[in-house]
């Protein structure tokens, strides 16, 4: 049996109205990387990008990866979706995207639920985003008004079950002290509403590395960012953000469902390093010289 479904899962392309993000590197070209590099992937059924779209949270950003993602898809005469991200906000989102659940043609095809959260379906697949954003933070909360959204949204199965998708991952490496610092706050209640339903899998993006585990019984996956990959050889306390734009292929379906694998673009620049962030204190830092 081959897979029913299948999801090009992108996240944190950080696009400005420039193409380059903070930190000097070339976000509208790694995206262009990507999908190119994706063109011959078959029968993808539709394309997600879970947040971060606009690294200065500008319609403008939004606009800039609208435009590619939504050229690939129409290529392919399939539906788009996004999420928001910790870089984005939530009114030129809304400008540049509506309910973000959009048709190979951009028509608005969600459903709006509390914040920036919707749902759609493509071909019996429900497809529930969440708004995770807090303004001003890193870290993400999922509200109770969209909580209690989701319950009510996932009273009924869908005929080929539910993927939830948001940007903040609601797990975190234990030997990753930023991952746990920046992840999903109130992860045990979106367990408390996911558990006995019919999601089948948790997408996520904003650690820029791939990264799995479970959810109340639910595989959750997190996809590699576009813009910039964290290289997780470094020692724990740093944060090292490299070149190599990446991307995940979702199955839904089939015999090992879900299964997810990962797309790397062919980048000649692939693993220079574009930031190192220490995050020990400078009195621990200073203990371990």
């Amino acid at each position: 049996m081959t897979a029913t479904h299948r999801i090009l899962h992108l996240s944190d392309p950080h696009v400005t109205g420039s193409g380059i993000d903070e930190d000097g590197v070339d976000a509208a070209g790694a995206l262009d990387r990507i999908l190119y590099d994706a063109r011959f992937v078959k029968e993808i059924d539709v394309v997600l990008v879970t947040g971060d779209i606009a690294d200065d949270g500008s319609a403008e950003g939004c606009a800039a990866v609208l435009q590619r993602v939504g050229a690939f898809a129409r290529e392919r005469g399939i539906p788009h979706v996004y999420t928001t991200g910790n870089h984005d906000a939530r009114e030129p989102f809304a400008k540049v995207f509506g309910s973000a659940h959009l048709g190979p043609d951009g028509a608005d095809l969600g459903e709006s639920g509390p914040d920036r959260a919707a749902v759609s379906e493509v071909a019996g697949l429900r497809i529930v985003t969440l708004d995770s954003l807090v303004p001003g933070a890193v870290h993400g909360v999922v509200g109770e008004d969209q909580l209690d959204w989701l319950s009510g949204v996932l009273s009924r199965p869908a005929p080929a079950g539910t993927v939830v998708a948001l940007h903040h991952p609601p797990i975190a490496i234990g030997t990753s002290p930023s991952m746990a610092d920046v992840n999903l706050r109130n992860g045990d209640r979106l367990a408390q509403v996911l558990a006995g339903s019919d999601v089948r899998a948790v997408l996520c993006g904003h650690y820029h590395a791939q990264v799995s585990g479970f959810l109340a019984g639910i595989p959750v996956w997190v996809t590699p960012g576009v813009v910039t990959r964290i290289d997780l050889t470094a020692p724990s306390h740093l944060v090292r953000g490299v070149l190599g734009a990446g991307a995940t292929v979702v199955d839904l379906g089939g015999p090992f469902s879900p299964m997810f694998h990962v797309l790397q673009a062919r980048d000649p620049r692939a693993g220079e390093q574009v930031y190192l962030i220490d995050t020990r204190s400078d009195a621990d830092a200073a203990g371990e010289e």
